[in-house]
Formats: C-alpha cells, sequence, structure tokens
C-alpha cells in the first residue's frame, strides 16, 4: 500500500531540490563526486587555531606606514610619533628624525605593497563589489561563536547593530553600548583611503546604576560626560581646575556630582569645569583621573568598506572587528614605569611580545585587552590569528600620541552632536589643539599628500593641482566654512568602488599577515628595505613635536 501518492512524492522531491539548491548557494553542502554532503558549520576560531602559535613577522606591531619614503620631504609621522602628551611621556618624536629599526624591522615584511594585482581586480565587476560589501556579515558571528563545539572563551559581540540606536546614541538592545560621533584619525581610516569606521563605549555597570543600585540613564549620562571632560584634557593644561568642555545636558542631581563647579545641584548643565573627584551613582567610589579610563572600559570599533550610496558611506559589511577592554588600571608611577621599559626595549633591541590567544585576545603593558576578527576567504567574519592579533598591539600600546592607548574617544564631537552613530556630515575641519590651521590642511602641508604613501591621486588631482597645497579650497571644510569633513574627505564614486574592489582581493588571499592596506597600485614612496640613520627631515626644518589627538573644538 503505497504511503504516498504521486502527486505528493513529486512535491517532496521539488521541496528537497529546491532545499539542496538553497543550501548549496549558501556553502552548506559540498561535492563529494556524485553525492552532496552538509557542510560543517562555520567555526569561526578554526583558521587561528590551525596558525597555531606561529609568527612569522616578530616585528608586526611596526605598521607599513613607517616604511614611508620621506625622502626629506614628507612627513606623515609626526601624526604618530610626537612630543610628551599629558601622562603619555613616549616622546618618540626622534622617529620622525631617524629610521631606528629593530634588525628583525629593517626588512619591510608588509610584502603585499609590492605586489600588482591589476588582473585580479579586473575580474571583479562593479556590481559584484556593491553587491559584496552590502551584505551583513556581523550578525552571523555571535550566533557562529556561541555554536561552535566546546564554546567560545572570548569576547563574543553583544551589540545588536540590526536593533539601531535611539536619540541620544544608545543602543536600543539595551546592552549598555553607546554610539561615539568623532573626528577619524588622519590617513588611513579616512574613506577617500578606503576604509569607513565607527566606535562604540560601554561603562561598567556600576557607572549605570544610581546610589541605590537602580539602573539610570541620567546617571549613565553624567558618568559619560564625565569620563569624556576627563579624556579631552587640553595636554598642555598644568591646571586641571582651567579645563572646560561642552558635554550633553546632564542632571548633576541624579549622581550628586556638581560638575560645572557652581556650587549648586541642577539639571541641564552642558559644561564641566575642572574634574570632579569621583564618578557618580553607583561609581561614587571610583576616582577621575585625568588622561586615563576607568577599569573595565569597552571600545568596540569596526572597521567598514566605503559604501558610496549610503550617507554616511559606511558600508554594511565589515572589514574588521576589533574589541578592546581595560582590565587592569595602574598607578600613574606604575604607567610612567612602563613607558620607560618600552623606551629600553627598543634601544635594546628586543623585539615585542604580548601575553594572550587569539581566542581570549592579546594583553599589552598598560592593562588593555584587545581582540580582533576579520574577513575569511568567503566574507565571514573570523578570530584573527596570533600574528594578525600582534599587528594591532603597536598603535595601542607605545605610540606618543594617544591618550591611554586610544585613538577615537579623544576626538569625539562635543556635547550631545557626539553621541551618535559616525557621520562625517556637519563636522568642521578644526585644529587640533596648540595648531592654527585646521588639521587636514595641516596633514597635506606636511605630508605632501592625502595619505602616507601620497599615493591619493585623487586628492592629489583635487587639492594639489599645481603640487602644492590649494589652501583656499581645503579650508572650505573648515570652521566658518561653507563645506564639511565628508566632502573634503569622500572619495569618487569610481574610487570608492575600485578601493572595494581591492580589498577584496586580499580578502580572497587571505594574506593578510602580509599587510591589509587598501591600495589600488603598489605605491613608490615606500621602502622595501630600510637603512637604520636619518630620515632627512630633520635636516629640511620638517620635524614636528606637536602632534595631538586632542582637537580644538571651540
Amino acid at each position: 500500500m503505497p504511503i504516498m501518492s504521486k502527486g505528493g512524492a513529486r512535491g517532496v522531491l521539488v521541496l528537497c531540490l529546491a532545499l539542496g539548491s538553497l543550501l548549496a548557494s549558501a556553502g552548506v553542502w559540498r561535492q563529494r563526486g556524485s553525492t552532496r554532503i552538509p557542510e560543517p558549520p562555520f567555526d569561526p576560531l578554526a583558521q587561528a587555531l590551525a596558525s597555531g602559535s606561529t609568527v612569522a613577522n616578530r616585528e608586526a606591531p611596526i605598521p607599513s606606514m613607517c616604511y614611508t619614503k620621506t625622502e626629506g620631504v614628507s612627513n606623515p609621522c609626526w601624526t604618530c610619533h610626537t612630543g610628551g602628551v599629558g601622562f603619555n611621556v613616549m616622546d618618540d618624536e626622534s622617529l620622525q628624525a631617524e629610521y631606528a629599526f629593530s634588525d628583525v624591522g629593517l626588512l619591510n615584511q608588509w610584502s603585499n605593497l609590492f605586489v600588482d594585482r591589476t588582473a585580479a581586480l579586473a575580474d571583479i565587476s562593479d556590481d559584484e563589489v556593491l553587491k559584496y560589501i552590502r551584505e551583513d556579515n556581523y550578525a552571523s558571528l555571535r550566533e557562529s561563536l556561541l555554536q561552535r563545539p566546546g564554546g567560545f572563551k572570548g569576547w563574543v559581540p553583544d551589540l545588536n547593530l540590526s536593533r539601531g540606536f535611539d536619540a541620544e546614541g544608545f543602543a536600543l538592545d539595551g546592552s549598555g553600548w553607546r554610539a561615539v560621533r568623532y573626528k577619524p584619525f588622519l590617513g588611513t581610516f579616512w574613506p577617500t583611503n578606503g576604509n569607513t569606521d565607527d566606535v562604540f563605549i560601554r561603562l561598567p555597570e556600576v557607572f549605570q546604576r544610581d546610589a541605590d543600585g537602580r539602573l539610570s540613564r541620567d546617571v549613565y549620562r553624567l558618568n559619560l560626560a564625565i569620563l569624556e571632560a576627563a579624556m579631552t584634557v587640553d595636554p598642555g593644561l598644568l591646571e586641571v581646575a582651567a579645563a572646560r568642555r561642552r558635554v550633553e545636558p546632564v542632571d548633576e542631581r541624579s549622581g550628586g556630582v556638581d560638575v560645572n563647579g557652581d556650587g549648586v545641584l541642577t539639571s541641564g548643565v552642558e559644561e564641566v569645569r575642572g574634574l570632579p573627584k569621583t564618578y557618580a551613582g553607583g561609581a561614587a567610589k571610583i576616582a577621575v583621573r585625568r588622561d586615563f579610563y576607568p577599569r573595565g572600559v569597552e571600545f568596540l570599533h569596526t572597521v567598514r568598506y566605503v559604501d558610496p550610496d549610503a550617507p554616511t558611506l559606511l558600508s554594511a559589511r565589515m572589514k574588521e572587528v576589533r574589541y578592546s577592554r581595560k582590565d587592569e588600571e595602574y598607578a600613574g608611577d606604575q604607567v610612567m614605569a612602563f613607558y620607560a621599559a618600552e623606551q629600553e626595549k627598543k634601544m635594546r633591541n628586543r623585539l615585542p611580545a604580548f601575553p594572550g590567544t587569539p581566542e581570549l585576545g592579546l594583553i599589552n603593558e598598560f592593562g588593555w585587552r584587545l581582540q580582533g576578527f576579520i574577513e575569511d576567504a568567503k566574507g565571514r567574519l573570523r578570530v584573527q590569528t596570533l600574528e594578525e592579533h600582534a599587528f594591532c598591539m603597536g598603535c595601542h600600546t607605545n605610540l606618543g600620541v594617544t591618550v591611554d592607548q586610544t585613538f577615537g574617544f579623544p576626538r569625539k564631537v562635543p556635547g550631545r552632536e557626539g553621541w551618535r552613530h559616525q557621520d562625517l556630515r556637519g563636522i568642521p575641519d578644526v585644529p587640533q589643539v596648540g595648531h592654527a590651521k585646521p588639521e587636514v590642511l595641516t596633514y597635506f602641508e606636511r605630508v605632501k599628500g592625502g595619505d602616507e604613501f601620497r599615493a591619493n591621486e585623487e586628492l592629489l588631482t583635487r587639492f594639489f593641482p599645481k603640487g602644492t597645497v590649494d589652501e583656499t579650497s581645503v579650508r572650505r571644510a573648515a570652521r566658518g566654512g561653507d563645506k564639511d569633513l565628508a566632502w573634503l574627505l569622500t572619495p569618487s564614486r569610481e574610487r570608492a568602488v575600485a578601493l572595494g574592489r581591492a580589498y577584496m582581493v586580499l580578502v580572497r588571499e587571505q594574506g593578510f599577515t602580509k599587510g591589509r592596506d587598501t591600495l589600488l597600485a603598489p605605491p613608490r614612496n615606500v621602502l622595501p628595505q630600510v637603512e637604520n640613520g636619518s630620515t632627512g627631515l630633520e635636516d629640511a626644518g620638517l620635524i614636528f613635536e606637536d602632534g595631538r589627538l586632542h582637537l580644538a573644538w571651540e
């Protein structure tokens, strides 16, 4: 007796074929002879585990930009290597004047810089690029980490970006993350050079509660305002009491802290004068420290493609997801000792080493744990290998310009305008603290181009029409001008798509240990090998000790 009619069997067959086609297109099936068998679930840690503890480039923390051919005329080095900045006493401006690499670092191991990928780029159409960068590869990362056999011991992304943010920049998923709008750091992270990015901050739960232990949005906002003031103090001020920071309207009464110093607890306060001794509410016993984050602060930083049709230029697809947490908070004298130890290591030609694993992240001397995810060959986000993690450590450990080893938050747009998802529209090109000229204009003049390698031909054509920077045009994006940062740093549609195509090729090759720069062709102004000694910049009078993250917004 038949169990199913012919019509029913035909329907099941059609359904199975359709399901098989769907699974195959999603990469869930693989072919073995004439038989299709299910693919195992994607393990985002597998590639990192397979690479083991191998680190071929022991100087991976040195970024490719440090191999710039300055030729005594171009100085992009001042942006990172500068005189002492507040409690950052690395004081490494001497690296502008001379190449001082370790024996291992003398060879430029970022060999992707020298590869001509013209043929590979030609195989990817514009439509393919746009389709690719508009696919979401973030949402599935959390599920893949949680479902992997044996679990995942590291940080699992817990910000639901699809839920979005409210008008004050708080994540609607209730996770406590808050979006930060900021002026991107110079060069590499400009959209015109192939990257967009965004930053989110979260303070430990005690900062989100009032004195009675209840969750309080007002207390959280107040504590974030205090932190904002603490991390943006002009490093030239000897007395913190003279500091002023415009913040979003906060209610001093919610946390019992008089942030504007008028002796009265009121609501709607929009300026922090000096710094209070402690944070507010449940964090009332935690001291406020100039230039230092409190223990437990977290940052989420995503690096994305440039979508020419997105108003914010942020693509849905992510190149990288970067997470950092301050696990330890050290006293000022300990921090000074760490910087001294860093300088001693360089003098002794000792190679950097960081404890940790890809699964747990790497830890630097200053108490920060960093963990990174990057695209696999199919565009899925995976855990970075040990060597890929090491790439991140140099910039977030011992650079002279950082504020407590960070870049983004000290460059936050003041007030309520700085508490929303990243958007360059409406942000003026303000100067760095202590500078007379707008920051991007200063960069153009000192670098003689729009990126570290002076390889951005579009910017050179646009703003260097006769070989020197067109100051009048660049100043249109400055305060009082008729343009903004988005106008100044947005690539043409053609360039944006080309930059996406160039990075797609790197993704397919999976050779990030050889470099992850987004370049359309091998740059001319890069050294394949270095001879330690003069860069030629000192003789040319092009050494600058005034590089700062801090910005003169007002």
